[in-house]
């Protein structure tokens, strides 16, 4: 009976995380729609952070393609237990330098790079794993102490610094509003972030291939879409309130 019992709780996750899923990527449709972009071009980065690996194999199995995690010892655990072919990992969170070697390990893409000393030791241990690392570079959009990145006005000077490293590959731009704003009202931090994108995209930097704009979270992803992103970082919604 006990054993009944867990079955049905880890399928009733499941299919809730499903069903959850399903009303995000419907959210992500019209939203991109309603900008008259093609809802193909938006990935859902599902957060994980903080959830335990039950969760985050239930995630997948309802059908999380990308994954989301924030620390390093935490998300090392989980994709060691996982495999790392299970799914797109992206590590989202503030990085310290000696943490390089991990991320460059285990994760696909990182969206948190907020300065040169990250950017150098993550091509060197890129190097020494005989990869190109895919990166985004973090915008200090918001302007707020509590938040890294690179200063918007600082932005293109620091891509033209990073690009030449060798196993390093720009991808784009992270952003994020301050927090605890309604939708509407971050809608001008992520257009600004766009204006950032596209200034970069136009100057052709070698070695610079901007292709995604992560932003937007649980609260804001659809007006994200609107404006523009490629990637929205969504855990809370699909989980319900971490504990």
């Amino acid at each position: 009976m006990k054993a009944d019992n867990e079955v049905n709780n880890v399928v009733s996750e499941i299919d809730g995380i499903r069903d959850n899923l399903t009303r995000i990527r419907n959210g992500i449709e019209h939203a991109a729609q309603k900008a008259g972009r093609n809802p193909d071009e938006v990935t859902l980065v599902v957060v994980t952070k903080t959830f335990g690996l039950d969760t985050v194999r239930n995630a997948i199995e309802a059908g999380a393609t990308d994954v989301g995690e924030n620390y390093v010892q935490e998300a090392r655990a989980k994709i060691q237990a996982v495999g790392r072919e299970a799914a797109r990992w992206h590590f989202i969170g503030g990085l310290q330098t000696n943490k390089a070697k991990y991320v460059v390990r285990l994760f696909d893409l990182v969206h948190s790079v907020d300065g040169y000393d990250l950017a150098a030791e993550i091509d060197r241990r890129a190097a020494i794993e005989g990869r190109v690392m895919d990166i985004l570079i973090q915008v200090d959009i918001s302007r707020e102490a509590q938040k890294s990145g690179v200063m918007e006005e600082d932005l293109v000077e620091f891509v033209r610094t990073i690009a030449p490293m060798p196993h390093v590959a720009v991808k784009g731009l992270m952003g994020m509003p301050p927090f605890g704003r309604e939708p509407e009202a971050s809608r001008p931090y992520f257009r600004r972030m766009r204006e950032l994108f596209d200034e970069i995209a136009s100057l052709r930097i070698p070695a610079v291939d901007m292709k995604e704009l992560s932003m937007g979270m649980s609260n804001d992803f659809e007006v994200a879409v609107e404006e523009g992103a490629t990637m929205v970082r969504v855990g809370t919604a699909v989980f319900g309130q971490r504990g």
